[in-house]
């Protein structure tokens, strides 16, 4: 259950409807220049103390006077507590805030206290002391070197030591688990007594999921597929009347490209939400971007996070997997949907179908299959075991698809349910050619982007089509330009039998089925089942 909704401060909303405000000195201007060119006109500049209304003649005096007066050492509160620059200016204005509220003792005891964005807006216009952040160390007394060298000395023999303790620890209880490991169990005890929360299975793969997220190279791999990125850039820079003054939700922002279209497009407010250690590099994008006073970002889960709105106009979201269900991320994009979108919203992308066709390429049998039988003169046909239950993400030729492909599920974003992704659909396609035999299924999806919930949309239209129209739409199959995505090829099996010759024009039904492989799992089982002529084959694939 999600926590309850907070309202947005009435401050931030301003600086999310006005970012060119003169209080909102932290802005990035348009040329792209940084803090870094901002230079003091004189040598030294009054400055306004952290505790206090008094001005002091430079930045030195006032963190003088503040050290001795309040006890209150801000250069060791940022040494302490590792701060970059935008951490250091959220601390300044978590102080001034503070103080404001006639908090005369604010905590600084951790970081969360001001990770929150609202605190790079700054409390006083003209601040110097945010223009002086790089220079702190060089404006502050020095302490004693020998009393300083021997601080540090008995600081690091006790940080060896807890080091030492930790691994000692570490070692014994990698030792411990490794059995129960391979049993599929996990620890629940550590040698210190101290209980860690024992995980299954399921939640282990959760985990393993967002951390691979948290790497640049799916997001280059991402960005780079240009059929994907350029189609939700150019949906939304075409359609800023859509977005204008609007507030939109990023599930799975990653590194924040739909979030930074979105507040170009002149949305009011993005809240960029991702459950990833990628969130603190879409902040950085944000920020050297200049968008941050615009875009909000929350870390978590959707389902667990607290947003600043009760709801939001749009939802845009990257959830499609392999073979489109893959992930099971839609699955939170739909709760999203469900707890925040309000009524008539905008769902991006409005609409994907699925698509199946019947597949030939014994070069792609044999580099895969028959292969095994003979490798460098060794029989390896013991590798062929359960060779055909795995479905296998790759590019395939468009001569591959030897017959029409068909629709088995049109996926409407703005009505369909979790519980509609478990499924059992028909089809039937028409072979196109005469064949030797079925090699297999070939397995793609189509996305679409339409302006609004109530657009006519017939579901078994292709691309192609709506993009003549001026739409937006990409498709992931073998006849377009090739996506990460790829396609899904599930190789039949036909038990050491001669496959059935097939002609031109013959007709194949069947169905096609799509469950999750377990409970809670984001890999999927996919079966289908298929007739021709009266004799019927049903096979299952794992997708994982």
């Amino acid at each position: 259950m999600s926590t309850p909704v907070q309202d947005f401060p009435p401050e931030a909303e301003d600086s999310c409807r006005d970012s060119d405000s003169a209080s909102d000195s932290l802005s990035i201007a348009n040329n792209d220049e940084g803090w870094e060119d901002v230079e003091p006109e004189e040598e030294s500049q009054p400055v306004v103390g952290l505790f206090t209304a008094d001005v002091y003649p430079d930045v030195r005096a006032m963190l003088k006077d503040t050290k001795e007066r309040y006890n209150f050492d801000f250069v060791k509160v940022q040494r302490d507590l590792d701060l970059d620059f935008l951490g250091s200016v959220r601390l300044v204005n978590y102080l001034r805030s503070e103080i404001k509220k006639g908090n005369k003792e604010p905590s600084v005891s951790s970081t969360a206290l001001f990770q929150d964005d609202i605190y790079l807006k700054p409390v006083l216009d003209d601040d110097t002391l945010l223009y002086s952040l790089d220079d702190l160390t060089d404006e502050v007394e020095v302490e004693d070197p020998d009393k300083s060298n021997e601080k540090r000395i008995l600081e690091l023999q006790e940080e060896l030591e807890r080091l030492k303790t930790q691994f000692s620890e570490y070692r014994l209880a990698v030792q411990k688990s490794i059995g129960e490991q391979l049993a599929g169990t996990s620890v629940n005890d550590n040698p210190a007594g101290s209980e860690i929360p024992k995980r299954g299975r399921i939640e282990e793969a959760d985990a393993d999921y967002f951390t691979s997220y948290s790497f640049n190279t799916i997001h280059e791999t991402m960005l780079k597929d240009t059929v994907r990125t350029d189609a939700y850039r150019d949906f939304i820079y075409d359609n800023k009347g859509l977005f204008k003054d609007k507030v939109v939700l990023d599930v799975g922002c990653g590194t924040g490209i739909l979030s930074m279209f979105c507040a170009k497009a002149g949305a009011k407010m993005v809240i960029a939400v991702d459950n990833s250690n990628i969130i603190q590099k879409a902040r950085e994008n944000i920020y050297k971007n200049g968008f941050e006073h615009v875009i909000r970002c929350v870390r978590g889960k959707i389902e667990e996070v607290s947003l600043p709105v009760p709801q939001v106009d749009i939802i845009v979201s990257e959830w499609m997997g392999y073979g489109l269900l893959f992930e099971a991320m839609l699955d939170s994009v739909l709760w999203a949907r469900d707890h925040y979108l309000v009524p008539g919203g905008l769902m991006v992308p409005s609409h994907t179908t699925l698509r199946i066709a019947p597949y030939v390429d014994s070069d792609f049998v044999d580099s895969h299959v028959t292969f095994w039988k003979s490798v460098y003169g060794f029989d390896m046909s013991s590798m062929l075991e359960n060779i055909h239950d795995e479905a296998i993400v790759t590019t395939t030729k468009p001569e591959t698809v030897v017959g029409s492909s068909a629709v088995f599920l049109p996926l409407p974003l703005h009505t369909i349910t979790v519980e509609e992704l478990s499924f059992v659909k028909s089809f039937e396609v028409t072979l196109k050619e005469d064949i030797p035999g079925l090699d297999g299924w070939n397995i793609w999806f189509d996305t679409f982007f339409l302006p609004s919930p109530t657009f006519k949309f017939d579901e078994n239209v292709e691309p192609s089509e709506i993009k003549k129209k001026g739409l937006i739409a990409f498709t992931t199959g073998p006849f377009g330009t090739e996506t990460h995505w790829q396609q899904c090829v599930l190789l039949a099996n036909h038990s050491g039998k001669e496959p059935t010759l097939l002609k031109k024009g013959q007709t194949i039904k069947g169905s096609v089925g799509y469950q999750k492989k377990e409970k809670g799992s984001r890999a999927l089982d996919i079966e289908v089942l298929w007739d021709i002529d009266g004799n019927q084959q049903r096979q299952l694939w794992s997708l994982q």
